[in-house]
């Protein structure tokens, strides 16, 4: 089947690299997601396809009962070990975004920070966040914009890739486009939606490639894949993206993204 073909590729692809590392980009997006979503002593939370686990580290700072969920065991490896270093209690489990195992109604919060948007069935992710969100309960969603810089990353990828992504794979990106979330959502969440922006700040473009070479995972899988040519072709058009965006003091690249929240009907 091709999702979980998919699936347990992205298992391995997302913990190839120091993942820490690239989250650390998007400090502003976790920090405006959670001030939101009003993390409290006792409040039950959920941070879904967690990654190293920076979203749910900050709800725990704040007294939330924190469970961090995500399909690539490396990087719960490292949320439990950052999580232990800084003296967290925090549930870090390894498991499916589109296959919670938690019951019903188990969350009075869920968020994301550009992290569900990549698992492969958005219908299972959304079915699966309707589920374990309490009534009342909210959730909160931070995902790229199909026409985000991060978008057209993807783009230039798709370029060097050896073959188009199997039937039936929706975009990632669609879940930064409010009618693909209305969609999905809208029959068990009240819902609204806030268009922001998160800017990536490199002391030049160079630099950017350097960190998602070695660190973001489908793009260091991607370089590591290539001959010697295509890499340095993917080099030359990653760097002149982030080119483009150096005010001579270095890149300011604004990312832009879909901030959905809801309430749980």
């Amino acid at each position: 089947m091709p999702f979980e073909e998919l699936k347990a590729r992205h298992s391995v692809v997302w913990g190839t690299g120091p993942y820490e590392r690239v989250s650390a980009t998007i400090a502003d997006l976790q920090d405006d997601l959670v001030t939101r979503l009003e993390p409290a002593p006792g409040l039950r939370w959920l941070d879904s396809a967690t990654g190293t686990g920076e979203t749910a580290k900050r709800a725990a700072r704040a007294g939330a009962d924190v469970v961090g969920l995500d399909i690539a065991p490396a990087l719960i490896d490292t949320a439990r070990r950052e999580a232990a270093d800084e003296g967290l209690e925090i549930q870090y489990d390894v498991g499916d975004s589109e296959a919670l195992p938690y019951g019903d109604a188990s969350f009075d919060a869920i968020s994301s920070s550009c992290g569900v948007m990549f698992a492969p069935d958005h219908d299972a992710v959304a079915r699966e966040l309707t589920r374990v969100c309490r009534p009342g309960g909210r959730i909160g969603l931070a995902c790229w914009r199909p026409d985000s810089t991060l978008a057209e990353i993807f783009r230039i990828q798709a370029d060097f890739q050896p073959a188009p992504p199997p039937p039936g794979i929706g975009s990632p990106f669609d879940w930064g486009r409010e009618e693909h979330v209305t969609e999905l959502l809208e029959d068990g969440f009240d819902l609204e939606f806030h268009s922001l922006e998160s800017l990536l700040v490199m002391p030049a473009a160079e630099d950017a490639w350097e960190l998602f070479s070695t660190s973001y995972g489908p793009t260091k899988t991607l370089a590591d894949s290539l001959d010697e040519g295509p890499r340095e072709e993917l080099r030359r058009r990653f760097v002149e993206l982030h080119a483009r965006y150096d005010d001579g003091s270095g890149v300011r690249m604004p990312r832009t993204y879909l901030l959905t929240l809801g309430t749980r009907r």
